[in-house]
């Protein structure tokens, strides 16, 4: 089997990650594969903030946890030392699609760099916060930018078995002969 195609098949989202940091070229090497994701009109809007200060990682993670209406006590980033968020142009017209390809390359290069991955939601609604604001602001971004996700990234401590895949998913319209 093609060496990407079993990367693709093989990638699992994580929910179990060791406390270790990543090395700053490992999500480097990530980020710079992300951005190569396919986008609309080829104009690449969405952009990555790289979170990898413990402190403010916990505080998302806090926030995040609000919002989800969890217990205080759980990390709805299940300890991964660093949170990609990808955010999107609201005007543009493919914005949510393009940063949904992004973080999914992103997820695909964790994966190619040796370490896990899972898409957290909620980053829409920390970006219309004060605290998603003020991250902007302390950036210097500027616009309208929507939330699309986190990419949390670290070294798993579990992997999961790969569920078998539903029956009754594609559908041919082929030309009959």
């Amino acid at each position: 089997m093609n060496e990407v195609i079993r990367a693709l098949r093989e990638r699992r989202s994580i929910r179990k990650f060791k406390p270790d940091m990543v090395p700053k070229d490992k999500i480097e090497a990530i980020l710079e594969t992300g951005l190569y994701a396919a986008s609309g009109r080829g104009q690449q809007k969405p952009i990555v903030i790289a979170v990898t200060d413990k402190a403010l990682r916990d505080e998302l993670s806090k926030v995040n946890c609000e919002i989800g209406g969890w217990d205080p006590a759980f990390d709805p980033f299940y300890g991964a030392p660093v949170v990609l968020i990808v955010l999107a142009p609201k005007d543009w017209p493919t914005y949510l699609y393009d940063g949904s390809l992004l973080m999914g390359q992103l997820m695909q290069a964790a994966y190619a760099e040796g370490l896990g991955s899972c898409w957290i939601h909620r980053a829409k609604e920390e970006f219309e916060m004060e605290i998603g604001r003020e991250i902007l602001k302390k950036l210097g971004i500027e616009g309208d930018y929507e939330g699309i996700g986190h990419c949390v990234i670290g070294y798993p401590d579990e992997v999961p078995e790969v569920a078998p895949r539903k029956d009754g998913r594609i559908f041919w319209l082929a030309e009959e002969k």
